[in-house]
């Protein structure tokens, strides 16, 4: 592992974690933590050791070339620090990787080594699911924990989830077992357009986390960019009248079950947002990273340098599966077409690396409406009530410290 060397003491700061796969469908999980590195110039002060963790066959490195010279790039787990300044500063530590193919529970003790050395307060981890959502209505956001203490002072559903699951809820689970507070924020992606990216999915997460950490995120051109991808699937559903059915059915359903909401609680969090944005001075300045080159804070742990003091490891009975939200609908299928219109339950756009993902929410973990699930676009996620009972991609756990 590549660590750590004079980070200045950080200010309240929280730990935002997302990673591709299983656990970020249509990208939007991780395409939110990269537009706060990038938004707030974070620089990167550690990587995780790609081969503890990667297996090379599923997440290949890529080859590119440097003024000639060909190099490298392997898939791994980096974390960045940005200083935020502003009336309330507060420090962010940025999580952003590929969910791991083996050691899941080394993996964890090591993001929460590094939290525990920078004195995180919370850890937010950010997923996105495929579900019975239609593209024309705001994003459903759902927030759980572990934690009930947590749960009733932040507003938070208590997760009952029980099921296969992910990254983000073993992580989830570490973290309350080591005693620090966390939080899952799920936003629901279309499974009907389930290719990413998924700006719009990528803004509501934004915006559930500007609430929750209390921070005014610089949204750049996120907004007109989800505008724009709406528009344009508006007008692929124009041109089929089967999708323009399903989704009309899908924004009746949305309109019935969300009447409640929309005249209360809803409508109080978006006024109170467009104030933190008006008031003057409210929110942070530009992001100021720490300072240095291309590297400064990286170093070879050849160097003889101990890593930093991990806490104890959980045993495999405190680390098991925590997305939810009360009430789901274990026969609700999420599959998505391949090209933006609606197949046959249980099929799905094409992703990145080429495999053809089944798009089915783990039942319970999620509902289809849009509650949080470990459902991605990668293929590697269990159908919730398609034919097949695909689970995940190997038949080994995941989770096992065995490795492979």
């Amino acid at each position: 592992m590549i660590e750590l060397e004079g980070v200045p003491e950080l200010i309240d700061p929280v730990m935002v974690a997302a990673f591709e796969g299983w656990n970020d469908a249509g990208d939007a999980a991780s395409t939110a933590v990269a537009h706060l590195d990038r938004e707030w110039k974070g620089e990167v002060f550690a990587a995780l050791d790609a081969e503890d963790y990667y297996d090379f066959q599923v997440n290949r490195p890529t080859v590119f070339l440097d003024n000639g010279v060909r190099k490298i790039t392997w898939p791994t787990t980096r974390l960045s620090v940005v200083r935020v300044g502003g009336d309330k500063p507060r420090d962010l530590v940025l999580v952003r990787g590929i969910e791991p193919s083996m050691r899941w529970r080394s993996f964890c003790n090591e993001l929460l080594a590094f939290a525990h050395e920078l004195g995180v307060e919370m850890v937010v981890i950010l997923g996105a699911l495929l579900g019975d959502t239609p593209h024309t209505r705001p994003v459903p956001v759902s927030g759980v924990t572990s934690d009930p203490d947590l749960a009733r002072t932040m507003d938070l559903e208590e997760t009952r989830y029980e099921g296969p699951t992910g990254i983000v809820g073993i992580l989830q689970e570490a973290c309350t077992h080591a005693g620090v507070p966390a939080v899952s924020l799920w936003a629901a992606v279309p499974h009907y357009v389930s290719q990413p990216p998924n700006p719009k999915a990528t803004l509501a997460l934004l915006n559930r986390l500007e609430d929750l950490i209390g921070l005014r995120i610089p949204l750049g051109e996120l907004p007109e960019d989800a505008r724009a991808w709406q528009v344009g699937v508006d007008q692929l559903a124009a041109e089929d009248s089967e999708v323009a059915e399903y989704v009309q059915t899908l924004e009746e359903a949305r309109d019935t079950a969300e009447l409640p909401e929309a005249s209360g609680e809803a409508i109080a969090r978006e006024f109170e947002r467009y104030l933190r944005r008006r008031e003057p001075g409210s929110g942070p300045g530009p992001g100021v990273a720490t300072e240095g080159g291309d590297s400064p804070f990286l170093r070879d742990p050849g160097s003889g340098r101990t890593r930093p003091p991990k806490p104890e490891q959980p045993g495999p009975e405190a680390v098991p599966g925590a997305e939810s939200v009360p009430e789901p609908d274990p026969e609700a299928d999420a599959g998505a077409p391949d090209g933006g219109s609606v197949p046959e339950r249980g099929t799905t756009g094409e992703n990145r690396s080429g495999e053809s993902p089944s798009g089915e929410n783990p039942p319970g973990e999620g509902p289809s409406d849009g509650g949080p699930s470990d459902g991605g676009q990668d293929g590697s996620g269990p159908d919730a009530g398609g034919p097949d009972g695909a689970g995940p991609k190997n038949d080994e756990d995941p989770g096992d410290d065995s490795g492979k």
